[in-house]
């Protein structure tokens, strides 16, 4: 579907009522564009692990606003000018000169993509489907994963640290749970390691496609690999149809303040002597899952760490 783009030069610090002004002109949505750095806070909130490199933040923003060519476009792009410039008599809002293109979804899907090139997790080659594997490496195991536009890599610290704990964990045939499976990475890397079966949980129904996708893309057969969506934490119908006393391994790669009330959760699905790994610890935080664990009854067996980030391991 073709949409029309319009982009406008503003300043950071009246972002939010340029924004406000042209939403009340019919703008139903629109980006910003500045050079405000994340936070390392944000960053753990958003576990961004496709990151450009980003410029100096000189106090500039460019507001980007779509509209259907099924709309008023000319009748809405002129309020849009108009209420611009009675604004420009409260509060310096910059040039604002708006400017026309015309763009499609696709762009929007696929610009993603030129950030996301080959990367190896130790002697695991983790490749996106348009690259091609190099002779040298195709003697490595090689996971192909796909992540859309909803979903991580494998490239994050902490998807890495949860990899590296499956390697030591999963023995062959061994029934794994994996909590936010997202793009199923975690999963597939215990599939690959010898695991019978895998559950895979999300809340996002796009984990779906992007699971299906990937298990393809892997030679993972549907009946080893199988997807829920719903909440662990407060949904009993989740909790059952996952079963009880039945994990060999459990894997979160969650954030810690998602950890701590999911532990409790979790502990019933694993079998006694079941390993529950997990990852998105912030290192600050990482108090806060330990002391989950012990109080859910929990043996903790091992902490690891790779940068900020940290992975608890630990025993039923």
């Amino acid at each position: 579907m073709k949409w029309i783009k319009y982009r406008f030069k503003t300043r950071e610090e009246v972002e939010d009522i340029v924004i406000s002004t042209i939403c009340e002109c019919g703008v139903e949505g629109a980006e910003i564009e500045d050079k405000v750095p994340l936070t390392e806070e944000e960053k753990a909130q958003m576990f961004v692990d496709i990151l450009p490199d980003a410029p100096d933040n000189d106090g500039t923003a460019y507001i980007n606003f779509y509209l259907d060519p099924d709309q008023d476009t000319e009748g809405i792009l002129a309020q849009v000018k108009s209420e611009l410039e009675e604004l420009r008599n409260f509060c310096d809002i910059g040039e604002c000169e708006i400017e026309v293109s015309e763009t499609e979804d696709k762009d929007w899907i696929n610009n993603w993509k030129q950030y996301f090139k080959q990367f190896y997790v130790d002697d695991i080659l983790i490749i996106p489907s348009w690259e091609e594997v190099k002779e040298e490496d195709k003697d490595k195991m090689i996971l192909h994963i796909d992540p859309g536009t909803a979903f991580g890599t494998g490239m994050h610290e902490t998807t890495q640290l949860c990899i590296r704990q499956l390697r030591k964990y999963v023995t062959p045939g061994c029934e794994v749970l994996d909590v936010g499976t997202g793009s199923g990475i975690l999963a597939i890397v215990a599939e690959k390691f010898g695991a019978g079966h895998i559950l895979g949980t999300d809340l996002d129904p796009c984990a779906v496609p992007a699971v299906d996708d990937n298990k393809k893309a892997n030679d993972v057969a549907d009946e080893k690999f199988d997807m829920i969506i719903g909440n662990m934490i407060d949904d009993p119908a989740v909790r059952d149809q996952a079963g009880y006393e039945k994990y060999d391994i459990v894997t979160a790669n969650i954030l810690a303040d998602i950890l701590v009330p999911m532990t409790p959760a979790i502990v019933p699905a694993l079998k006694k002597g079941g390993i529950y790994i997990t990852s998105g610890i912030l290192e600050d935080h990482a108090w806060k899952v330990l002391d989950a664990c012990k109080a859910a009854g929990l043996e903790v067996i091992e902490q690891t760490q790779q940068g900020e980030w940290v992975s608890i391991t630990a025993r039923k």
